[in-house]
């Protein structure tokens, strides 16, 4: 079983995992990450922008990757774009497997390919000393290039 999905709007988390793991009866194991808009630093906004033509069959190639070097039963990679405010959800990777280590896996593999993924675009809103919000491009952190190249 497989849903990917690029969303333009809010999603709610545990509306998709329950449904997930029902449609893979026999599971050993689901491990699911869910990454949201920080609180810290000021961050009044992060708004994604992406590549339309290379987004969602990238996300389904990394799936078939997913699915070639893990024994998996099923994967949900729901991922948004557009503008999202603190607390809000941005990415939903969860993975059902016979066997724990292959979900878990399967999970932080795809998490890695999509933090450095070349289709997505971020950039933050932050209150600035003056008082003056401003927008910030966010590059891929050195630690997100490492651990792509684990895999």
């Amino acid at each position: 079983m497989r849903d990917i999905r690029l969303l333009h709007e809010l999603f709610l988390p545990g509306a998709l995992i329950g449904p997930f793991t029902q449609a893979n009866p026999g599971l050993g194991g689901v491990c699911t990450f869910v990454g949201e808009v920080r609180y810290d630093d000021g961050v009044e906004a992060l708004e994604l922008t992406h590549y339309e033509p290379l987004t969602l069959p990238g996300m389904h190639q990394l799936a078939d990757r997913a699915f070639e070097r893990f024994d998996l039963m099923g994967l949900l990679m729901v991922h948004r774009v557009g503008l999202m405010r603190p607390g809000e959800p941005i990415v939903c990777v969860s993975a059902a497997a016979r066997h724990r280590r292959d979900a878990i896996d399967a999970v932080d593999f795809c998490m890695d390919h999509l933090k450095s993924a070349a289709w997505f675009w971020k950039r933050e809103k932050r209150a600035s000393e003056s008082g003056d919000s401003t927008w910030h491009w966010i590059e891929p952190r050195e630690q997100d290039h490492s651990d792509l190249a684990r895999w």
